[in-house]
């Protein structure tokens, strides 16, 4: 196992136990107690996990993983979500996407719908995602509206009073949402509270709203609110879902999609 490949097994195992033994690790990734000190030690040194006597502790609510790490985790599903997301544009729309690895995939079946080769153009992407504004660049039939600010390393996204300012000047048919979690009573949530500003202002700023998430993140509640159940318009998720979430959010008026 690559060292990349341990530290995403270790960060995966921190973030669904919250606290991980040196042996535990060890034996669970098969390698030497030494080799998973080192891990937690250099990880520790990233401030991607806070090390205790013993072992490794995640850094609390607000923890997340780096994008980098994110990537394959229920990679199946969130293709899945992308591509059905992606049927819900229509050619010539204004879309906004937040970041999040969800919406990096609905960024590419964007990119390779047919009926969006050309055009002038075919789309409008407005983002704060560095990683999906450079996928898509490359991509003359799209215009590509990048906001300001600040970029955040773990998510690529930028955010802060810059990206208020583009924001703010614009208008878009629909909103794609990337959120960490997504709950009928509380609402959508993301784990830091400049992202989820800037997931706000997307929301308002778009005429119908949509949550791409995999049903992992429904049901749950996390540190930022983005916005209200009511305030979205259609939820893509995958065939995991159990039917009372899904009855529970359709009585509170969301049009829910399993793929």
């Amino acid at each position: 196992m690559s060292r990349d490949a341990r530290w995403k097994a270790l960060l995966e195992l921190l973030v669904e136990r919250g606290r991980l033994d040196v042996e535990e690790a060890a034996a669970e990734l098969e390698v030497s107690a030494a080799t998973i000190r080192r891990d937690f030690d250099q990880l520790a040194e990233q401030q991607m996990l806070v090390r205790t006597r013993g072992g490794a502790v995640v850094h609390g609510v607000s923890y997340e993983l780096p994008l980098r790490y994110k990537t394959a985790r229920r990679a199946s599903e969130k293709q899945r979500i992308a591509k059905a997301v992606a049927g819900l544009v229509s050619p010539g729309e204004a879309v906004g996407l937040t970041g999040g690895t969800t919406t990096t995939e609905v960024a590419r079946a964007l990119a390779v719908r047919a009926d969006l080769t050309s055009g002038s153009p075919a789309l409008t992407i407005v983002t704060n995602a560095l990683n999906i504004a450079s996928e898509l660049a490359v991509r003359p039939q799209f215009k590509i509206v990048l906001t300001g600010g600040v970029a955040r390393p773990s998510s690529y996204e930028l955010i802060g009073p810059l990206a208020d300012g583009v924001l703010s000047q614009i208008t878009m048919d629909v909103a794609v949402l990337g959120v960490v979690a997504f709950d009928v009573t509380h609402g959508a949530a993301a784990h830091d509270e400049s992202e989820a500003a800037i997931n706000r202002l997307l929301r308002q700023r778009a005429e119908r709203v949509v949550v791409a998430a995999d049903s992992s993140k429904l049901g749950q509640r996390a540190f930022a609110w983005i916005c209200a159940t009511e305030a979205v318009d259609t939820l893509v998720t995958d065939t995991a879902v159990d039917a009372g979430t899904v009855g529970r959010f359709e009585e509170a008026g969301v049009r829910v999609l399993t793929v």
